[in-house]
């Protein structure tokens, strides 16, 4: 997964010689070592929810460069047959079969026209999000009880979130909790999926098997982050955030 919007470690996954499925839900436009994500793993996948760079309302795209692949996800996309519609419109005829198991998936016309009525926006919405990471990063890195997000080398994030870590000698739900009395629109992003109900009935997780997430988790919080922030916007953010980490008078 390209969490907040920074690509996976590709190519270490890749040597592997395993079959790759990257989750570039959070990381449209975003770049690794000179390369586009969505052209690096066998199938990358994308969201076009409504919080995304660009949306349909909901839905999303797989993409890959392997002919196999993508007939395996035609398939899988519209209840497992052979082919569509207008595929059997346009070669007049009638017959289908169902091959395989598959779902209905198949984005609306009127989905993905309002969806490639933004392409013509996404290098500016990135710029600016990048604008808006690079000040942050600016303000906070000064912040004894605040861990900003890393950039690995010759990676260009795509900046869904902007997640910060907060020092475990603070408390995260007071510092969000005052965050939010600061009219501050905070979150957290996100609780770990194995601590969550049904994945603790079904396969019996209790806590501590995955330490280092459990222990992200506790630290985190998403500060704004969208491409129509003002530059007054991103001070309110930037001030708000030092006056809490001061009031609560954390240890680093």
């Amino acid at each position: 997964m390209d969490y907040a919007g920074h690509p996976a470690d590709l190519d270490r996954l890749l040597e592997h010689g395993l079959t790759v499925i990257e989750d570039a839900c959070h990381a449209l436009g975003a770049q690794y070592h000179g390369r586009q994500v969505g052209s690096i793993s066998h199938m990358t996948a994308f969201s076009f929810h409504p919080v995304k760079h660009i949306t349909t309302g909901e839905g999303g795209m797989v993409v890959t460069n392997n002919d196999r692949l993508a007939e395996r996800l035609r398939l899988f996309r519209n209840h497992g047959i052979t082919n569509d519609a207008r595929q059997r419109q346009n070669a007049g005829t009638w017959y289908y079969e169902m091959v395989a198991l598959g779902f209905n998936y198949r984005l609306p016309d009127i989905a993905c026209a309002l969806g490639f009525s933004q392409l013509g926006r996404l290098d500016a919405n990135l710029a600016r999000r990048r604008q808006i990471a690079k000040r942050y990063s600016e303000a906070f890195t000064r912040s004894p009880v605040i861990t900003v997000p890393s950039i690995r080398p010759d990676v260009e994030p795509a900046w869904h979130l902007y997640p910060i870590r907060v020092s475990e000698a603070c408390d995260r739900g007071e510092f969000f909790a005052s965050l939010r009395a600061e009219n501050i629109g905070v979150n957290v992003h996100y609780i770990p999926v194995h601590l969550h109900p049904y994945y603790c009935a079904r396969f019996g997780y209790r806590g501590g098997e995955f330490p280092v997430a459990e222990k992200a988790y506790t630290q985190l919080i998403s500060l704004p982050m969208f491409h129509s922030m003002t530059d007054r916007d991103v001070e309110d953010v930037i001030e708000a955030v030092l006056k809490v980490s001061d009031d609560l008078t954390c240890e680093p």
